[in-house]
């Protein structure tokens, strides 16, 4: 008897899957008694109830404030278990994470799975109870989804796309185009986690210890700088594709003045410095799903520090550097020597689909 290989996500699987487990079929993304069988004995209760019970095609929702923000996100990171998190939980915080950083209190989500013909149902199972857990951490709701199958080979086990709503709390941060000469740069932990633990756990490089993503909410450090900095909070980012690099070179891009950073305050811990030099990559390249960058009015990183460090994303929070008159480049990075040099704008991803 002939055996197929093993699937990149089935080999990255915290738990072993069954081997006569249930997989799905085509047959699941029909429509027909199989879908609703999946949804209803599956998702559903792995999800938590409330609207979704109804399998309405739209969920009512009961808006506090009509001031609102939303966004949406598509996960496809390979593989779909790393050290730290997994693509149920990453969709999530990520998806929460962009409506934080923007002003706002996330309170619903929507999650729309594409899923591949063969995939385990256990391995489904582990995923939904990943997002089952994030959604209690994040105290959001799940209101409304969606399933598709398609045939082998054509998702790589399990896409999940999402769309979330939350209300804008006063003050909101205007944004990067307000900065100015003297604001201040902040990084709410050490950076590049992210992107190296899916990195070693892609190509199975045998790190010891292994790299764990710096996959978390971040609604509650955006909430207690919020609160204690008010008007003085200017903008807020979570450094994902593209790293900490990629946020600078868009703010200074929207403010057109530039932003220098000093090397040696970046926190890079010791195992991601340890990768990037032996792979020959940047930390401030690299992606992070936990890490924020925020820009504060002069004289305000202590309170900041301060309030960040009171909250688990932020315990490592450190000062990062600042905005100054337009100079040499829009972005600029003071060496340990004390020389400052242009900080390249990423031109592509050192490695795709790490969300």
């Amino acid at each position: 008897m002939s055996h197929e290989p093993q699937k990149s996500w089935e080999l990255n699987c915290p738990v072993p899957l069954p081997v006569d487990g249930e997989h799905l079929t085509l047959a699941h993304g029909e429509g027909t008694r199989l879908t609703r069988k999946l949804i209803r004995d599956r998702i559903i209760p792995a999800l938590g109830g409330g609207q979704l019970a109804s399998m309405e095609d739209a969920a009512r929702l009961s808006m506090p404030s009509k001031s609102l923000a939303m966004t949406t996100d598509s996960f496809v990171v390979s593989p779909l278990f790393f050290p730290g998190g997994d693509i149920g939980s990453l969709a999530v915080y990520g998806t929460v994470n962009d409506l934080a950083v923007s002003g706002a209190r996330p309170l619903y989500l929507t999650l729309s799975f594409i899923l591949e013909e063969g995939l385990p149902l256990a391995l489904l199972e582990r995923v939904l109870e990943s997002i089952s857990r994030a959604v209690e951490q994040t105290k959001v709701q799940i209101v409304a989804g969606d399933t598709k199958v398609v045939p082998r080979g054509a998702a790589d086990g399990l896409f999940i796309n999402t769309a979330g709503i939350g209300q804008l709390v006063e003050p909101v941060p205007p944004g990067p185009a307000t900065l100015q000469e003297g604001d201040e740069l902040i990084v709410s932990g050490p950076i590049g986690r992210h992107g190296i633990a899916v990195l070693c756990a892609r190509e199975e490089l045998a790190l010891e210890p292994p790299p764990r993503s710096d996959s978390a909410p971040l609604a509650r450090s955006a909430e207690v700088l919020r609160e204690r900095l008010g008007t003085r909070l200017r903008a807020m980012r979570d450094a994902t594709r593209g790293g900490v690099a990629a946020v600078l070179h868009e703010w200074a891009e929207s403010c057109q003045a530039t932003l220098r950073v000093h090397e040696a305050e970046i926190p890079v811990s010791p195992d991601v410095r340890g990768a990037c030099e032996l792979l020959g990559l940047d930390p401030l390249h690299v992606a992070n799903e936990g890490t924020m960058v925020v820009a504060v009015a002069p004289g305000s990183t202590s309170d900041a520090l301060e309030a960040l460090r009171t909250t688990r994303a932020g315990k490592q929070a450190s000062s990062l550097g600042k905005v100054v008159r337009r100079g040499i480049a829009p972005v600029t990075i003071v060496r340990a020597l004390g020389t400052e040099q242009p900080l390249d704008d990423p031109r592509g991803a050192p490695l795709p689909r790490i969300c």
